[in-house]
């Protein structure tokens, strides 16, 4: 049975991530996990070991602190990861080298029970994350990360506290966000 429902509004709310979530307060706090992204990132011993891939984005798993998930990520021109979340888990990542583009969205999503939403206007964020250059982020972050070069592959690292238990992909067309499906740890 198909049903559709209206769209509906997300309204940006102010929000602040403490340095230490309290409903998850084990694990490294967002700026220990930006600390390790960035001193990870400009660790040529650890990014020699990504494999490059002309058209596909690559990645090698490391060990991180306090129980942490990270990852050495290769971009090559164009790639992007299109809108996802990491199903609760917060994190932060910083670029090695070349650029790379975010777009985020400032409002907090209901993690089910719903078909579509329509975002407020003011609740898009985008930024450019050059090399040397990361940001951290709280356990409802919901964004996209591209590569916009032409030529230029791109690397960068990132960690996750508690580990990725999923990551949740949505479609956007316009203003409207539809969640698309759920990842697993498995499929990656």
């Amino acid at each position: 049975m198909l049903r559709t429902t209206a769209p509906r509004t997300a309204v940006p709310t102010p929000t602040r991530t403490p340095a230490r979530s309290p409903a998850r307060s084990a694990g490294p706090a967002l700026g220990d996990l930006l600390a390790f992204a960035r001193r990870t990132a400009a660790d040529p011993g650890v990014l020699s070991r990504l494999p490059r891939h002309p058209e596909d984005r690559t990645w090698i798993a490391l060990p991180a602190p306090g129980g942490a998930e990270a990852w050495v990520i290769g971009w090559p021109p164009g790639t992007g990861t299109g809108w996802h979340d990491h199903g609760g888990s917060r994190g932060a990542f910083a670029t090695a080298s070349g650029q790379l583009r975010e777009s985020s969205i400032a409002v907090e999503l209901p993690s089910a029970g719903w078909e579509a939403w329509e975002l407020a206007d003011g609740v898009d964020r985008g930024r450019e994350l050059a090399a040397g250059r990361g940001r951290a982020f709280g356990p409802h972050h919901v964004h996209q990360v591209v590569n916009p070069s032409r030529t230029e592959h791109a690397v960068s690292v990132h960690v996750y506290w508690p580990p990725l238990p999923l990551v949740r992909r949505y479609t956007r067309d316009g203003r409207v966000l539809r969640p698309a499906g759920v990842e697993q740890p498995q499929e990656w």
